[in-house]
């Protein structure tokens, strides 16, 4: 089983990337060093496992966040940037499935974890720069179709009227590639630049009473009366455990690796266009897709097309990422086809068979999330926050969250590689075709 931890990353630091480059990175904490008690102990430094940690804080206990590399190291650091709304299927889905009224308060869940969000950058992280706006993109004419009756339902069933439908001439005007037969632009979502999101989210939780270890790797957990974690350099016993690691966690659990795939997704951060901006974007918003495997995209600060995709479903990275996503640009926007890219990374996700998120139980005091599949930026922060509500005894939220079908792969973490590699093929072939 490839180590994720260390088959793609540098041995120490951060991965280089336009967010490192443009961050104040932080000195490392120390790691753990010996025996500790504690009544909650949390694995992983990013957006769930810090929110969760602040929120415990806030409440008065002393958290322990354990990270196996450093706060941010991992996907919450490294994403697109993108605040979606609602989940990686439609509402009517979800309906269909669950019900109207437990669809109606996952849809409020996430509101109010964009709300949290857009609060938190407000008051611990503004160079962050929320932005409004997400525009997505129909490749075909049938994701168009789907589009609007979404949005219909979106705006008639729960009052949310911030989707702008647009046809292809309006929305060309927006996203100036010839591929799509349409779109929406959601003016209740947004971007941001999620390291100093990250990095401030941990200084506020370490502000508020929680204590945070890194390049401490935790190695197994034994459940009982109290659930023991090891590392390499001591053990942890907690009352309550929150595990939040998510596409790095399949080492730890078998029914997690059962549910949740690790997939590698990668972006790109061209030159600096200056005044060829509008070249690309009519206005200052991030952007997706409804290809399978889906193309994002936003501008930077400093004028430069942070462009993401291309996903990998095996477990290293490819040698070229670069050229890969240059050719991506240049068949969307052939008009800066002659701009390079200055910055290539990846990243692992989770991802589950449904495209939605597993937060659950793996013991009476031992909570699990992850697998949020691209829409972890405003899920993840409220994921950790519903879980650190159960461990205060307010367990609504989380109860709701634990009802969203995830789905299990049919050999369990054995058909990873298999299903990886095929699921890979067929997208890419779905895409190809427009089915």
């Amino acid at each position: 089983m490839i180590d994720l931890l260390r088959a793609n990353d540098p041995a120490t630091g951060f991965p280089p990337s336009w967010y490192a480059d443009t961050c104040a990175l932080p000195a490392p904490r120390p790691p753990l060093d010996g025996d500790r008690q504690v009544d909650v102990a949390i694995i992983g430094a990013g957006f769930t496992g810090l929110n969760a940690a602040l929120t415990l804080a806030e409440a008065g206990l002393k958290p322990l966040v354990i990270d196996a590399r450093q706060a941010g190291w991992g996907a919450s650091g490294r994403n697109g940037g993108q605040v979606c709304s609602g989940y990686n299927k439609s509402q009517r889905w979800l309906e269909q499935r669950l019900g109207a009224d437990t669809a109606r308060g996952l849809w409020d869940l996430c509101e109010a974890g964009k709300s949290r969000l857009r609060t938190q950058v407000a008051t611990l992280a503004p160079d962050a720069n929320y932005k409004s706006g997400i525009a997505h993109g129909s490749l075909t004419a049938r994701d168009f179709e789907d589009e609007k009756r979404d949005a219909d339902h979106l705006a008639t069933a729960y009052g949310y009227t911030d989707l702008e439908v647009l046809n292809a001439t309006d929305f060309q005007s927006v996203l100036r590639s010839p591929l799509y037969h349409g779109g929406t632009i959601d003016h209740g979502a947004g971007h941001i630049h999620p390291l100093r999101l990250v990095l401030a989210l941990a200084q506020e939780a370490e502000a508020a009473g929680a204590t945070i270890v890194e390049n401490t790797e935790v190695t197994a957990i034994e459940t009982g009366p109290h659930t023991r974690l090891t590392t390499p350099t001591g053990t942890v016993t907690a009352k309550h455990v929150i595990i939040a690691g998510n596409g790095y966690l399949r080492r730890l659990s078998w029914r997690y690796a059962a549910r949740v795939m690790p997939v590698n997704s990668f972006i790109g951060a061209t030159a600096p266009l200056g005044n060829r901006t509008g070249d690309v974007l009519g206005a200052d918003i991030a952007s997706a897709d409804s290809s399978h495997v889906v193309n994002y995209l936003r501008l930077s600060e400093d004028g430069r097309l942070l462009f993401g995709g291309r996903a990998n479903f095996s477990h290293r990275f490819p040698n070229d990422i670069g050229g890969k996503l240059h050719a991506r640009i240049a068949e969307m926007f052939p008009q800066i086809a002659d701009v390079p890219l200055d910055y290539t990374w990846g990243g692992t996700l989770g991802v589950t068979m449904t495209r939605l998120p597993w937060i659950s139980r793996l013991a009476p005091d031992v909570y699990i999330a992850g697998g949020y599949s691209g829409h972890g930026v405003a899920l993840s922060g409220m994921a950790g926050h519903a879980m650190a509500q159960a461990i205060l005894g307010q367990s609504a939220n989380f109860d709701l969250f634990a009802k969203i079908p995830s789905g299990t792969l049919p050999l369990g973490p054995y058909a990873q590689g298999p299903m990886l590699s095929l699921a890979m093929a067929w997208y890419a072939m779905r895409d190809r075709l427009g089915v």
